[in-house]
């Protein structure tokens, strides 16, 4: 008895740790009876049956997955180098063991095949400018095959996008020549607004000729302000001073 005494405490002991199990929250335990699903377990404390069954630890937690980056063909035929991130986690873990024999891997190259497709059904116009869309497109797309895997695509974001070098040198001559555009419509209409109020303003003048002979003595004078300068007078301008100021008197 001396002797088989620790040999018992050690079966024992080698029972209870293959027979105990403890998951956190965010875990839960696919169980395996004689290769039959019997169920899922945790979070807590698991009890097992030894040597009859077995459980896989499957993570609740959203995963990051990383798409590698990808030749993409866009509809217009240009060759872009696209990388994305995929948000997704388990939702049904016997599913994720039971229905696909790695799930992450497989979401990994699905993603890359969804990835090709969606972005090659659009132009690189729609690419760039239309990030949201794509990127929507892709979830819808990946959500419907991982369903039946128990996985569920939170959001899938497109990190980066790599252009040709020939084509980024296009884009920013497009670019430029759109800001000179712009800026030679925004002189054109300011000319035209100048044009406007100086045609307004001749009409005003034009009614008043005096008005006008003062307007020319200002323009004078502020000439004369600048530099030293000998201005001559027509005789008629003289006259004209002259009657305002009788009048004004």
């Amino acid at each position: 008895m001396i002797v088989a005494t620790p040999v018992v405490l050690f079966i024992i002991i080698a029972i209870l740790a293959a027979s105990i199990r403890i998951l956190r929250e965010y875990e839960r335990g696919v169980v395996f009876r004689l290769g039959r699903l019997v169920g899922v377990r945790g979070p807590g404390l698991i009890l097992l049956i030894p040597a009859l069954e077995q459980m896989i630890t499957v993570s609740l937690r959203t995963v990051a997955t990383e798409i590698p980056a990808q030749d993409v063909v866009t509809r217009d035929n240009v060759t872009i180098r696209v990388t994305a991130v995929v948000y997704a986690k388990v939702v049904e873990p016997q599913k994720a063991i039971v229905e696909v024999e790695n799930y992450q891997y497989a979401l990994n190259q699905l993603a890359q095949t969804a990835l090709r497709a969606v972005i090659g059904q659009h132009i690189l116009d729609e690419v760039l400018g239309e990030q949201t869309k794509l990127q929507e497109a892709l979830g819808s797309t990946l959500a419907s095959q991982t369903g039946k895997w128990g996985v569920k695509i939170d959001h899938v974001e497109m990190k980066n996008i790599d252009l040709p070098e020939g084509m980024q040198r296009a884009m920013a001559k497009e670019a430029e020549a759109e800001r000179e555009r712009r800026a030679k419509i925004i002189h054109a209409s300011g000319e035209l607004e100048a044009s406007v109020k100086l045609a307004e303003a001749a009409a005003k003048l034009a009614e008043t000729p005096s008005a006008l002979h003062l307007r020319t003595l200002q323009t004078m004078t502020e000439i004369s302000a600048e530099k030293n300068s000998t201005i001559l007078f027509p005789y008629e301008l003289i006259n004209v001073a002259k009657e305002l100021v009788v009048r004004k008197s």
